[in-house]
C-alpha cells in the first residue's frame, strides 16, 4: 500500500500513512498519537481494549519518533485537527527517537547546534516553504522572459572582484579562492551572446562580521541581461521580479504567515520610488536630525537605510525605495559612469538595503582604464578579456534570498532564518 499524505486522507478508506510523532498521550483507555507530515497533522486514535499490538508496540516510544500507520480516517467533532481522526489497525515504527534535547526556550545557539531539530517546528518549516516559493516565482517570471539558468564555478583562480574578503583554498599545486558572487561569469555569457542570464547558488564573503544581517556563506539570487538602454532598464526588471515572487508567497502562504509571524505580505505596485543620494541626506536631516558620518558620505549605512523606509512610508506609501547617484569611490569599477557618476543604485526594503545593481561598463578601453583608476592588476586581467571582441551594452544585480526571506517574515536575525548559518564563529553542523 501506498503512502496516503495527511491532507489526501479519505474518510473510511484504508490508508497508510507515516510522519513524526509531535504528541503521544497515554490515558486510561486510549492511545492518542498526533502524526505529523509535510501537509498538516493528524490524531491518531488506539482503544486499548481493541488494539492491544498496536498499544504493546507504542509502549516505549516517545515523540518525535517516526511512526507509519495503517488504518482509516473518520470525521469528529470532538477532535482538534481538523474534525478528523485516524483509526489504525497495525502500526509499524520507522524510527525511535530518542530524549529531545531542545527545550522550548533554547538559546538560538543551542537552536542551531540542533537545527535539524529545531526546523521541525511549523514556523520553521514555512520559513523555508516561503522562501523556496519566492524563488519559484522569480525564477518562473525570468523564464518567461527568455532568461537561461547558468552555473558558474565557485573555485575561482584569482579574487572575484578585489584582493580582499575572500576565502583562499588550497587547490592542488596553487592557491584558489571561493567566489563571492558569479559577477564576471554573468558578464563573460553575456559576451558569449547569450543575452539573459541568471543563477541561484551559493557565494562566500570572509568578513568578519557579526552583524544580524550578515553571514559568510549564503545564497545569491544573479541575472544580468543586454541591450539595456539605462539602469532604469534594470530597475524596471528588478521591480517586475519581486513582484513575481511577493505575488506567488501571497497566493500560496499569505494567510499562513499572517497567522503564524504576523506580517502582511505587501505586493508593490510599480514604479518603485527613486531618490538621488544628495536628496535622501537633504531628506533625512530636514525630518529626522540625521546626517551621515564623514566616511560613509557618498554611500548609505544601516541607519541611513532604517530612515530611509520610514522616508518612504512617508513620503510614498511605499515598501520599497530606489537609491540613485552614489560616489565612485563606493561603488565597483565596473559599474558604467556618465558625468563621472555611477549608473547604479541600492534597492532598500524594510529598512535594508537588499541589491546593488547597475548598468555595467562594457567598453573596454573605458572598462580598464577604471580598473587602473581602484588599483586592480593582473587579478582581473582574465575579466578584461570579455570585453575585448565586442560585449553588448547590459545591467544586472544580486538579491540576497536569506536577507529577502527575513526582511518578508519580520525575522530579526539572519542565523534565525537560514538553513544553516555560517559565520566567522560557526562552522557546524
Amino acid at each position: 500500500m501506498e503512502r496516503t499524505l495527511i491532507n489526501k486522507l479519505v474518510e473510511n478508506e484504508e490508508t497508510k500513512i507515516s510522519g513524526f510523532a509531535t504528541k503521544i498521550r497515554n490515558t486510561k483507555y486510549m492511545v492518542f498519537v498526533v502524526l505529523k507530515d509535510r501537509t498538516g497533522e493528524i490524531q491518531v486514535s488506539i482503544d486499548k481494549g481493541t488494539s492491544e499490538s498496536i498499544v504493546s508496540t507504542l509502549e516505549n516510544v516517545i515523540a518525535g519518533s517516526v511512526i507509519e500507520f495503517t488504518g482509516h480516517m473518520v470525521l469528529s467533532e470532538y477532535v482538534k485537527q481538523g474534525g478528523k481522526e485516524f483509526i489504525p489497525t497495525s502500526v509499524n515504527i520507522l524510527s525511535n527517537a530518542d530524549v529531545f534535547p531542545l527545550e522550548d526556550n533554547a538559546n538560538i545557539d543551542t537552536r542551531l547546534d540542533y537545527r535539524w531539530l529545531d526546523l521541525r517546528s511549523e514556523k520553521n518549516n514555512l520559513m523555508l516553504k516561503v522562501q523556496s516559493a519566492f524563488v519559484e516565482g522569480m525564477r518562473n517570471f525570468l523564464y518567461t522572459n527568455d532568461f537561461t539558468e547558468i552555473h558558474t564555478p565557485k573555485l575561482i583562480g584569482a579574487a572575484s572582484e578585489s584582493g580582499s574578503d575572500v576565502f583562499e583554498v588550497k587547490y592542488f599545486d596553487r592557491k584558489a579562492y571561493l567566489a563571492q558572487s558569479p559577477q564576471f561569469y554573468k558578464q563573460m555569457a553575456i559576451a558569449s551572446g547569450l543575452e539573459r542570464v541568471f543563477e541561484v547558488a551559493p557565494a562566500f564573503r570572509a568578513e568578519n562580521s557579526n552583524t544580524n544581517r550578515h553571514a559568510t556563506e549564503f545564497t545569491s539570487f544573479d541575472l544580468e541581461f543586454a541591450y539595456i538602454n539605462s539602469y532604469e532598464d534594470v530597475m524596471s526588471m528588478e521591480e517586475d521580479l519581486i513582484i513575481a515572487g511577493l505575488t506567488l508567497v501571497k497566493e500560496r502562504y499569505g494567510d499562513k504567515i499572517k497567522e503564524l509571524f504576523d506580517k502582511e505580505v505587501v505586493i508593490p505596485t510599480k514604479p518603485f520610488p527613486r531618490i538621488k543620494l544628495a536628496d535622501l541626506y537633504k531628506e533625512l536631516k530636514e525630518r529626522y536630525g540625521f546626517s551621515i558620518p564623514e566616511f560613509d558620505v557618498g554611500d548609505m549605512n544601516a541607519e541611513a537605510e532604517s530612515l530611509a523606509y520610514k522616508y518612504a512610508m512617508e513620503q510614498y506609501g511605499h515598501e520599497f525605495l530606489f537609491v540613485t547617484d552614489f560616489a565612485k569611490t563606493k561603488r565597483a569599477f565596473y559599474h558604467m559612469r556618465k558625468d563621472d557618476v555611477p549608473q547604479g543604485y541600492d534597492l532598500i526594503w524594510r529598512g535594508t538595503e537588499i541589491t546593488t545593481g547597475a548598468q555595467r561598463e562594457h567598453r573596454y578601453d573605458v572598462l580598464k582604464k577604471q580598473c587602473e583608476e581602484k588599483g586592480l592588476g593582473h587579478d582581473v586581467d582574465f575579466y578584461l578579456q570579455f570585453f575585448k571582441y565586442g560585449c553588448p551594452p547590459h545591467g544586472g544585480f544580486a538579491i540576497g534570498v536569506d536577507r529577502l526571506t527575513m526582511l518578508l517574515l519580520g525575522i530579526t536575525s539572519i542565523k534565525e532564518e537560514m538553513f544553516i548559518f555560517r559565520r566567522p564563529s560557526r562552522l557546524e553542523p
